[in-house]
């Protein structure tokens, strides 16, 4: 069910058995972490019923200072994940499950920090509006196709919708 081969990008569709794999991880988490952790939330598509996703689970990990988690890499390391560092975001602890055939991507911020907020707010905000969440898959649907797995390019392409609907959130949730 989960797992997606290093260097391809495939969608299936959605799996309600996402939400129970997560929790289990969570447990998982916890007990190797649990001194650090503020919070573990499920993200990425994996996490929005009903829209297609790459079968790999997003995890997030809320923690209080970016030097002081250090400490939780070989913990998490033991239970399977390669550290990856930054990976392109500057103060995130990036790991993934999975060598050859990925099934998880750990990400690891301040609680406080952009990073974490945006995306609590993208998949909340396309649970609560689950029209805007099919537009999220056709769009994702007509990108893979337009650019043939380059996963960069795939990438870039979502950005400027995500955007959108975070600043759309952002507004939504802003007191009268």
């Amino acid at each position: 069910m989960l797992g997606l081969e290093r260097g391809k990008l495939k969608f299936v569709p959605y799996n309600s058995e996402y939400s129970r794999l997560f929790q289990l991880e969570k447990e998982l988490l916890q007990n190797a972490v649990a001194d650090y952790i503020l919070d573990i939330q499920h993200i990425g598509s994996t996490s929005i019923p009903g829209i297609i996703a790459k079968p790999i689970l997003d995890i997030a990990i809320a923690i209080e200072n970016f030097e002081t988690a250090k400490v939780c890499i070989e913990p998490i390391a033991n239970l399977g994940y390669t550290y990856m560092g930054e990976y392109g975001l500057a103060r995130r602890h990036f790991f993934i499950k999975g060598k050859d055939i990925r099934t998880h991507n750990l990400h690891v911020w301040e609680i406080n920090s952009n990073d974490w907020k945006r995306h609590i707010i993208f998949r909340d905000y396309l649970i609560k509006h689950p029209e805007i969440a099919q537009q999220y898959a056709e769009l994702k649907i007509k990108l893979l196709q337009q650019h043939q797995g380059d996963r960069e390019r795939y990438q870039e392409g979502k950005s400027e919708f995500i955007e959108a609907i975070e600043a759309l959130a952002r507004s939504e949730n802003k007191p009268n």
